[in-house]
């Protein structure tokens, strides 16, 4: 009996990201073409920091720019196919945090991707952007891939007249060229210390174009307290949190009580405990804009972590 209801809920969850309605008491789709829905995944945590896995659909309350609207689509537990971009800063500065990162990063990997249901790629950025390996569903060649995500030698600095970390430029085009072009479940894991040195776009830009893609963004701070000596490196962290928060995906900061694989374990259990919520906004597009999205859970005491805004493509 759970397995026919979480099958229908995965159901009406991938109609919500193809524009698809019900008949009612029925699970058969029935299309329109002019039905434009905006899709929310969320996440929701008790008081405790725990993950609350068994609300329904009239558990939470949203609102578009202030107007309520009704949830038409709902999925618990989702099933559906997920893309993910996995971001690394191979900068000078995570030179010794980078083996660390490739380990942890494929055993995430190992653990999360479905063959033949879920595609990943690899992009690494430093003083250029690099798409290691494309969309792929095999774990073997994201293995391959990492193998080769290194920083930059000696020669390459001399080359590019010294160093960068095009972090901005890296989530722009990661949105813009990949997650743009892809539906369903969506989401950047970025591994970096939130410092950007020489991107063209700024942090503005990286964050709208990931709204624009639909596509969370996952940030996991790791930086070497050294590697920047005395002058420190800037608010990275603030810079990590931003594109976390707006876009709908969650903050993780490294530490010595907290490896970078519990970090991995955790974002795992995000993904595998996400809401997907649909409706069709009462206001008709006319133009194309950024709209605002409230959703929140009506028990007191959750906490819901989504995005807050979408781009209404007219």
């Amino acid at each position: 009996m759970r397995d026919n209801f979480t099958r229908r809920e995965a159901l009406r969850g991938a109609a919500a990201l193809c524009g698809v309605r019900f008949a009612r008491g029925q699970d058969t789709p029935v299309f329109s073409t002019d039905v434009k829905v905006v899709n929310v995944l969320a996440t929701v945590r008790n008081k405790t920091g725990s993950l609350a896995g068994n609300l329904n659909q009239d558990d939470f309350s949203l609102s578009e720019d202030g107007r309520p609207q009704t949830i038409r689509y709902f999925a618990r537990e989702s099933n559906l196919p997920l893309t993910l971009g996995l971001l690394v800063d191979t900068s000078g500065s995570q030179q010794r945090v980078l083996d660390a990162e490739r380990g942890a990063s494929l055993r995430f990997l190992d653990q999360v991707v479905r063959e033949n249901q879920d595609r990943v790629f690899i992009m690494q950025f430093d003083s250029a952007v690099q798409i290691r390996q494309p969309l792929t569903s095999s774990v073997a060649k994201l293995d391959d891939a990492l193998a080769y995500v290194d920083t930059e030698t000696m020669r390459q600095l001399r080359m590019q007249n010294g160093g960068g970390t095009l972090l901005y430029d890296a989530v722009a085009r990661a949105s813009d060229e990949v997650m743009r072009k892809q539906s369903g479940r969506k989401a950047l894991i970025v591994l970096s210390d939130g410092v950007d040195f020489g991107s063209y776009g700024t942090l503005k830009d990286a964050v709208e174009a990931a709204e624009r893609a639909d596509t969370l963004i996952y940030s996991i701070l790791y930086s070497d307290p050294g590697a920047y000596g005395i002058f420190g490196g800037g608010d990275g962290k603030g810079v990590l949190q931003r594109m976390s928060n707006d876009s709908g995906g969650s903050f993780f900061e490294v530490s010595k009580k907290q490896t970078v694989d519990r970090m991995f374990d955790i974002l795992q259990e995000e993904l595998r405990n996400q809401y997907n919520l649909g409706y069709v906004s009462d206001k008709p597009v006319t133009i194309s804009e950024f709209r605002t999205i409230q959703l929140t859970a009506r028990q007191k005491g959750l906490v819901v972590q989504a995005r807050h805004r979408y781009w209404a493509q007219r």
